[in-house]
C-alpha cells in the first residue's frame, strides 16, 4: 500500500473548499441569484441605462489607463529594488506595500489632501492647468495607488531568481542592453506581468473607497460603477445592485480568463524557447 505524501489529504481539502464555498461562492452564487430574480428585460433595462453605461465606460478606461502605467512604474521599480543597492533601498521596498496596509478611505483622503488645489502637488499642477481632484484624472491616480503592488510583487520574485548567467551570454554574444531585455529578460517576466497586470486591473476595477474622496461622483462624468452600485443599495434597490455589481464581476472574470491563456501560452513559447 503506497504512503500519501500528503497526510490527511481529504479532510484538508474538505475544510478548504468548505472556508471557500462560505466565504467565496456563497456570496458570488447570492449576488447572481438576486441579479437573474429580475428576469431577462428588467435585467438588461438597469445594466443599460445611460447613466450605469456612463459609469461603466470611466471605471474601465481609467482603470486601463492605471494599469498600464502600472505595467511601466512597476515593472522599472520592481528593477530597480532587484537589480541596485542604494541608501533607502530596503525602506523604498517596504512602502511597495503601504496601499495594502493603508485603509483605501484613508489613502482617497491623503490623495485628495495631496492634489487638491491648496495642496502640495494640485497647487503645482493647476498652476499649469491640470487638474487632478474631481476629474477623471483623480479616479485614475486613487486607482494607480492602489493597484501597483500588484505589479511590483509578482515581477520582483522572478527577477531575483534570473540567472545572471543569461544576461552575460548574451552580452559576450554583442547584443546591447535593449535588445536583451527584449529578447531574453521580457520573455521570462511575461507570465509574471500578466499576472500582475490582471492583479492590477482587476483591483482597479472594484476599487471603490480612495476614489469616492478624490472624484467628486458626479454622474456621467466621475462615477464608478462601485459607487453606482453603492448608491442602488442606499435606496434599497438591491436587484438593482446586484445587476450592477454582476457586471464588474463578469468584467473582472473575463479579464482574468484571458490573462490566463496568455500566460498558458507564454508559458509554453518559454518551453519551447
Amino acid at each position: 500500500m503506497s504512503r500519501r505524501v500528503l497526510p490527511g489529504l481529504g479532510l484538508s481539502l474538505g475544510v478548504t473548499l468548505i472556508y471557500l464555498g462560505l466565504i467565496v461562492c456563497l456570496p458570488l452564487g447570492a449576488l447572481i441569484f438576486k441579479a437573474a430574480s429580475l428576469g431577462p428585460e428588467a435585467y438588461w433595462r438597469i445594466i443599460s441605462s445611460p447613466r450605469a453605461v456612463a459609469s461603466y465606460q470611466i471605471t474601465v478606461l481609467a482603470a486601463l489607463v492605471a494599469t498600464a502605467v502600472n505595467i511601466v512604474f512597476g515593472l522599472g521599480l520592481a528593477w530597480v529594488i532587484t537589480r541596485y543597492r542604494f541608501p533607502g533601498r530596503r525602506l523604498l521596498d517596504a512602502m511597495v506595500d503601504l496601499p495594502f496596509a493603508l485603509p483605501t478611505a484613508v489613502a482617497g483622503i491623503a490623495l485628495t489632501s495631496l492634489f487638491a488645489s491648496n495642496g502640495w502637488l494640485g497647487s503645482t499642477l493647476e498652476a499649469i492647468g491640470v487638474r487632478v481632484v474631481y476629474t477623471p484624472l483623480g479616479i485614475m491616480v486613487a486607482m494607480i495607488f492602489t493597484s501597483l503592488p500588484f505589479v511590483v510583487r509578482t515581477v520582483q520574485p522572478v527577477l531575483e531568481d534570473l540567472d545572471p548567467a543569461l544576461e552575460e551570454a548574451a552580452l559576450s554574444l554583442g547584443s546591447g542592453d535593449g535588445r536583451i531585455f527584449r529578447k531574453v529578460l521580457l520573455p521570462l517576466l511575461m507570465p509574471a506581468l500578466l499576472a500582475g497586470t490582471s492583479l492590477s486591473f482587476a483591483r482597479s476595477l472594484g476599487e471603490f473607497g480612495a476614489i469616492i474622496f478624490i472624484a467628486g461622483n458626479q454622474p456621467f462624468y466621475t462615477e464608478i460603477t462601485a459607487l453606482l452600485a453603492f448608491i442602488r443599495l442606499e435606496e434599497y434597490d438591491y436587484p438593482a445592485t446586484a445587476a450592477i455589481a454582476s457586471v464588474m464581476l463578469i468584467t473582472a472574470f473575463v479579464m482574468l480568463a484571458i490573462t490566463n491563456v496568455m500566460q498558458a501560452r507564454a508559458l509554453r513559447y518559454m518551453e519551447r524557447g
